[in-house]
């Protein structure tokens, strides 16, 4: 009886716990006016937030990741980049019945690598500006490093758990980062 009534005084503690949001890191600008989180408010509230020192600049009411991706502001705050290290496996297509003889190989990226999103660029009033794919910036010969779980991908070295550099904004105002296998992809506003 006393486990259980010290489970319930758990529960009761640990509810406000539940409540309160969860924020993302901020990022700042390259010239350091401007700064940009994602803050998580509960399931499916999402707000994504552009400040200055002087205070906030505008915000977004809306989920475009989660508190654990990269986002990144233009010097001007109108424009974010997200990049998005875990995505979603694309949709494989069925293979056509192989003719006879010689079975081929498809041609193109894998069905997995195909469609998949993995940065997008969003400006103020939360409409996609620019897109990169997997494919855009994963060379087809380097697919085979891109570590592949059971619905998911993950292709960005300095990020959950592979090894090299994270992503970054330079002094120039670039996006840069290395896909794995890959070489410096950058992004620009």
């Amino acid at each position: 009886m006393r486990h259980a009534a010290l489970a319930l005084f758990l529960c009761v503690l640990s509810l406000p716990a539940l409540a309160e949001e969860r924020k993302g890191r901020a990022r700042v600008s390259a010239n350091g006016l401007y700064s940009v989180r994602m803050v998580d408010a509960g399931p499916g509230k999402c707000r994504l937030e552009v400040t200055k020192e002087s205070g906030p600049v505008w915000q977004l009411e809306q989920c475009l990741g989660t508190v654990d991706d990269y986002y990144f502001v233009s010097n001007d705050g109108e424009r974010v980049w997200v990049v998005w290290p875990l995505v979603e496996k694309g949709k494989t297509k069925p293979e056509p019945a192989p003719k006879r003889g010689k079975a081929r190989k498809p041609k193109g990226p894998p069905g997995w690598a195909t469609n998949v999103l993995v940065a997008g660029q969003y400006g103020r009033d939360g409409q996609r500006v620019l897109e990169r794919r997997l494919t855009d910036l994963v060379p087809a010969r380097q697919l085979t490093e891109v570590r592949q779980m059971t619905h998911h991908l993950k292709w960005l070295e300095g990020t959950l758990g592979i090894p090299g550099k994270g992503p970054r904004l330079t002094d120039a105002g670039v996006v840069e980062f290395e896909p794995v296998g890959g070489s410096t992809q950058q992004l620009h506003f």
